[in-house]
């Protein structure tokens, strides 16, 4: 199926490793030319950036930092001058946590996970409004915690959980020209993934009908999906991609 990619200039944040460098490499595989922006780990995301060449598309390495507003505005400044002033593709997969029992959850490190997690989805959206081009679409990046909590995740929950209604929001507002979407991942074999699989008592892979966790390339190939022409009717709409865990 070709999903009409072709051509077409993507921004992936947090696109050093896990799902948004699976995402860049699949977008490339399309035919997209790809921006992939990282915090830490530059000679990861040159990597990355190394793949896509290698598809035969276009890449550039962005360092962007969610918790700061200044720099987003500055980071999304520079996209623009490297890609001629135009987007067509917006992923906001960048995110992080830490794991803490609420009895010890401080109030720094509560807005940290929140200034990253929600607030810069919120930065990012403001500043790439410009760039995209009648036609695009914006893929924000949740998780299953958002849905339905987790343990030593409150902070982390409830960023999520704003923005999967940060991504309704959103959509209302910028329909019909640009479609804006969301994608909640499970449990996936990530760096933060397996971080959380060590970090609690509760038997997390039982609760998957799967009974794995996820590959990072198939959350990538919802989140394409999503942010290709092929989802030219969907608007506002939150993917669960979780191996079938609210069923167990």
């Amino acid at each position: 199926m070709d999903l009409g990619l072709h051509g077409r200039i993507a921004l992936v944040t947090g696109a050093s490793g896990g799902i948004g460098a699976a995402t860049a490499r699949l977008l490339a595989a399309e035919g997209a030319d790809v921006v992939v922006a990282y915090h830490r780990g530059a000679d990861a995301a040159e990597v990355v950036a190394a793949d896509v060449r290698a598809a035969g598309r276009r890449a550039w390495c962005v360092a962007l930092d969610m918790s700061d507003a200044a720099d987003v505005q500055r980071a999304v400044t520079d996209v623009g001058t490297l890609t001629g002033g135009a987007l067509d593709v917006a992923v906001l997969n960048a995110g992080f946590n830490i794991l803490t029992p609420l009895a010890t959850l401080e109030p720094d490190e509560w807005d940290a996970i929140v200034r990253t997690n929600l607030s810069g989805t919120f930065y990012l959206l403001r500043a790439v409004r410009p760039l995209l081009r009648a036609g695009s679409a914006i893929v924000t990046v949740a998780s299953v915690a958002a849905e339905t909590g987790a343990p030593h995740h409150a902070h982390y929950a409830a960023a999520k959980a704003g923005v999967i209604n940060l991504t309704k929001s959103a959509a209302r507002d910028l329909a019909p020209a640009i479609r804006v979407n969301c994608v909640s991942p499970g449990l996936t074999r990530t760096t933060m993934g397996e971080m959380t699989v060590a970090g609690t008592t509760d038997n997390l892979v039982g609760k998957l009908l799967t009974g794995r966790i996820a590959e990072p390339e198939e959350i990538a190939r919802v989140i394409v999906f999503l942010a290709s022409p092929a989802a030219s009717f969907v608007y506002g709409a939150t993917f669960d991609v979780n191996g079938g865990r609210d069923l167990r």
